[in-house]
Order: structure tokens, then C-alpha cells, then sequence
């Protein structure tokens, strides 16, 4: 069976597991689908064992969850998008912003999928790889190899000779 995912470890009893999805583009024509979970958090004086948010708070973050998530994707490239997945920026950004509503925490993209890639455009391609076209592979012709003196293949046991 497969390894258990991150998430379920977080998942624990007396608080809100809130998840939203949504559609974006990027500026670069990827259309991807970002998937969200976060969780309520006790406040730090907090005495009750529970930290459920109704639902309203739980419409409101959701609603902010996607309007982050859109706006941080649809403003920059895939590449940067990645970038922006590693270091786990907008799932701060997202806790930072409903802080307000409800204290959250463990809030991540969970899980990115491609919907939709643009056409294959070669010369994106040879320009994000810092390849400046055909001119750059003529140009490469290697230099002559000298090859020893001493280079008997049958000299050497090493190179099939027949002993």
C-alpha cells in the first residue's frame, strides 16, 4: 500500500479542516487546478478544547483561500509558480489573510494538477533553455584529440586483445 500522505497527519479531532480548489491560468497559458487545506487553531488563551469554525468563517476563508491562490498564480509564469510551491509562500500568505476570521495553521497547497498546457512553441522552448538555435550547435566542433604513441590495442589487456 502506498505511503500515507502529509495531510493525514495533520488531520486531528477539535478543529475545522477546511479545503478549497480552484482554476488558474498562468501568464505563460498552463491551466492548473490548486487544491488547499488548512486548520483551525486554538487562540493562545484558550481554554475550550475545541476549535471549530462555523460555517460562514468557514465560507469566508474558503473565499480567501481562492482569491490568494488566483492571484498568485495567474500573475507569474509555471516556473515561478513551482518556485513559489517549495518554500510553501502561499500557504503563509493564506494564514497570514484569514488570521483575522479565524486563527489557522498546517495551511498548504496539497495538490497541483495540469488541466491544460499551451502549444508547443520550439522557440520558447530553446530560449528558457539558453540554447540560441542551430547557429550554436554549428558552431560546437570539438577539438582534435591526440591520440599516445605507445597506442598498440594489442599492447594493452584491457582492450580485447587476445592473450
Amino acid at each position: 500500500s502506498p505511503p500515507p500522505s502529509p495531510c493525514s497527519s495533520m488531520v486531528k479531532k477539535w478543529q475545522s479542516l477546511i479545503e478549497a480548489h480552484v482554476d488558474v491560468k498562468t501568464s505563460d497559458g498552463y491551466v492548473m487546478r490548486l487544491f488547499c487545506i488548512g486548520f483551525t487553531k486554538k487562540r493562545p488563551n484558550q481554554l475550550k478544547k475545541t476549535c471549530y469554525a462555523n460555517a460562514a468563517q468557514q465560507k469566508s476563508i474558503r473565499k480567501k483561500m481562492r482569491e490568494i491562490m488566483s492571484r498568485e498564480s495567474t500573475s507569474c509564469e509555471l516556473k515561478e509558480l513551482v518556485n513559489k510551491f517549495i518554500p510553501e509562500v502561499i500557504g503563509k500568505e493564506i494564514e497570514k489573510a484569514c488570521q483575522g476570521i479565524y486563527p489557522m495553521q498546517n495551511v498548504h497547497i496539497r495538490k497541483v494538477k495540469m488541466l491544460k498546457k499551451p502549444k508547443f512553441d520550439l522557440t520558447k522552448l530553446l530560449e528558457a533553455h539558453g540554447d540560441s538555435g542551430p547557429a550554436a550547435a554549428a558552431a560546437d566542433t570539438g577539438d582534435k584529440v591526440e591520440v599516445a604513441a605507445d597506442a598498440d590495442p594489442a599492447a594493452r589487456p584491457d582492450r580485447g586483445a587476445v592473450l
